[in-house]
C-alpha cells in the first residue's frame, strides 16, 4: 500500500497563525469604527464641496439671466426710441413681418377692409342717398 505522509505542523507556526488571527480581529474590531466615522467625514465634505459648486453655479445662471435680461431691456428701448423718432418705423417693422409672413406661409387668406382716416368703412357697398321711386 501506498502511503503518504503528511507534513507535520509545528505547534509554533500553529501559534504564530492564531496570534496573527488574533491580532487581525482586534484591528478589525477597533478599526471598523473608526474607518466608518472617517468615512462619512468624506462623504460629508464630498456632499459640502458638491453644494458649494452647485451653488456657485447657480450664482453664474442668475447673472448670465440678469446681464441678459438687461441686454432685452437696452434692445426694447432702443427699438421703443426708434419707433418714437421715426413714425415710419412701425410701419417699415409692420411690412416686413407682413413679408416675412407672406414668403414662411403663415398667413392663408388676406382680407382687405376699406379705410378712410384708419376708420373701417363698413357701409362700402351701401347707397347713403335716399331711395327715388
Amino acid at each position: 500500500m501506498n502511503y503518504s505522509r503528511q507534513p507535520n505542523i509545528s505547534p509554533f507556526a500553529i501559534l504564530i497563525a492564531l496570534i496573527c488571527f488574533i491580532i487581525l480581529m482586534i484591528l478589525i474590531l477597533f478599526g471598523w469604527p473608526h474607518y466608518k466615522v472617517w468615512k462619512q467625514g468624506m462623504d460629508g465634505q464630498a456632499a459640502l464641496a458638491e453644494a458649494e459648486q452647485s451653488k456657485m453655479i447657480q450664482v453664474q445662471v442668475a447673472k448670465a439671466e440678469l446681464e441678459s435680461a438687461k441686454l432685452r431691456a437696452q434692445a426694447i428701448q432702443l427699438v421703443g426710441q426708434a419707433a418714437k423718432d421715426y413714425p415710419e418705423y412701425r410701419k417699415q417693422e409692420f411690412i416686413g413681418a407682413f413679408g416675412e409672413a407672406l414668403r414662411d406661409g403663415r398667413i392663408q387668406q388676406i382680407i382687405y377692409v376699406p379705410t378712410e382716416a384708419n376708420i373701417p368703412i363698413v357701409e362700402a357697398g351701401k347707397n347713403t342717398s335716399p331711395v327715388q321711386q
